[in-house]
């Protein structure tokens, strides 16, 4: 009987142990101070985001009655290309945004390539749309779809 209860609390510790383990993985993957290249992405995030926006609304207008909204915080950078090579100002960016509506509820991911160049009316352009996912509303959030979609 105690070896029973002793091998319980060993295997319950254990998997304790290894849980608590994986959530500290997890927290040391975020960025924990500031850093050049993070304030430099923030900055490129907030620079990109009207056109983010408009991208974005133009997309779910489709869809929802209520234009979702793209936190900078919610954009993850997936690719950059310098078109013409070392220290040229024509670049390709690729962002994958996940927009919401409301308190903060997912309506899906999208990846957006937009093209910057000075030679650009505006310098941005947005190149490509590709919608990833459909995340589904909660019940009191689907008031918003539109009959058609």
């Amino acid at each position: 009987m105690k070896q029973s209860i002793f091998a319980i609390v060993i295997s319950f510790f254990a998997v304790f142990s290894w849980n608590t383990f994986s959530v500290a993985q997890l927290t040391d993957s975020l960025p924990t101070e500031d850093t050049k290249e993070l304030m430099v992405q923030d900055m490129l995030m907030l620079l990109l985001g009207e056109e983010i926006d408009k991208a974005v609304s133009n997309f779910y207008n489709e869809y929802v009655t209520e234009s979702p909204l793209v936190y900078p915080y919610q954009i993850d950078i997936v690719d950059v290309k310098r078109v013409h090579g070392f220290r040229s100002f024509h670049f390709y960016i690729t962002l994958e945004a996940t927009p919401v509506v409301g308190p903060h509820i997912s309506v899906g991911k999208d990846r957006l390539t937009f093209e910057i160049a000075p030679t650009l009316s505006g310098q941005v352009k947005l190149r490509k749309y590709e919608h990833l996912e459909t995340h589904e509303l909660p019940p009191n959030w689907k008031h918003i779809m539109k009959q058609n979609a």
